[in-house]
């Protein structure tokens, strides 16, 4: 099954450049990790149209207020801190991301900022992806941000994930907890939008 421009305009709600910009890197990404059924295909771009803001970003939006600072990171930042950093994206992944997912170096945090379709996040992240694409990474985060990279390294996390399994048996809920905690149970942030471009996908597919 293929990926169409039209597809991604009626699944995405993106103008129709936008859709024929992804659709080509689309289909080769899910060519190349069995992405290719129905229900795999809808999965798939319910949690890339949730991740991407309906493909319209490739790099992680960290532009957070104070109160979203203090909801998404409560042990890192209380009100003084999150008041102090609020829309301040750099320093922000220097905190959240310090010390954690391989970042070891000052500045760490916000060089392996979540980037690609599915927000590859954190230095041993980008040196496992980069490996499993054959470019460099750690060197070069950028190398995320175009198309063919980006949906690359999402059907490169989906498949090391074992989603195909999931998007078989149409547990959304799960599959959205691993993109998006790490582990299966955990309601996911976006829960109700992942859930609802689901079932957009599966009727345009159909």
């Amino acid at each position: 099954m293929k990926i169409t421009p039209s597809h991604l305009v009626a699944i995405m709600r993106c103008q129709d450049a936008t859709a024929r910009l992804w659709a080509d890197p689309l289909n080769d990404a899910c060519a190349l990790y069995q992405i290719n059924t129905k229900l795999r295909i809808a999965a798939f771009l319910a949690q890339i149209g949730h991740e991407s803001g309906r493909l319209s970003r490739v790099v992680e939006n960290l532009s957070y207020s104070a109160f979203a600072l203090q909801r998404t990171w409560p042990r890192l930042f209380d009100a003084k801190l999150a008041a102090d950093y609020a829309h301040q994206p750099e320093r922000i992944a220097n905190v959240a991301y310090n010390s954690r997912m391989g970042n070891t170096a000052p500045g760490d945090g916000w060089k392996y900022r979540g980037r690609g379709l599915i927000q590859i996040t954190g230095k041993s992240n980008y040196a496992l992806y980069g490996r499993l694409m054959g470019i460099d990474l750690v060197n070069t985060p950028s190398l995320l941000e175009s198309p063919k990279n980006a949906a690359i390294s999402a059907a490169s996390f989906w498949s090391e994930s074992g989603l195909n399994a999931l998007a078989d048996a149409g547990d959304i809920q799960n599959i959205g907890s691993i993109i998006n905690t790490g582990k299966r149970g955990r309601t996911p942030n976006g829960a109700a939008e992942r859930e609802a471009l689901y079932q957009v996908a599966l009727k345009v597919l159909a």
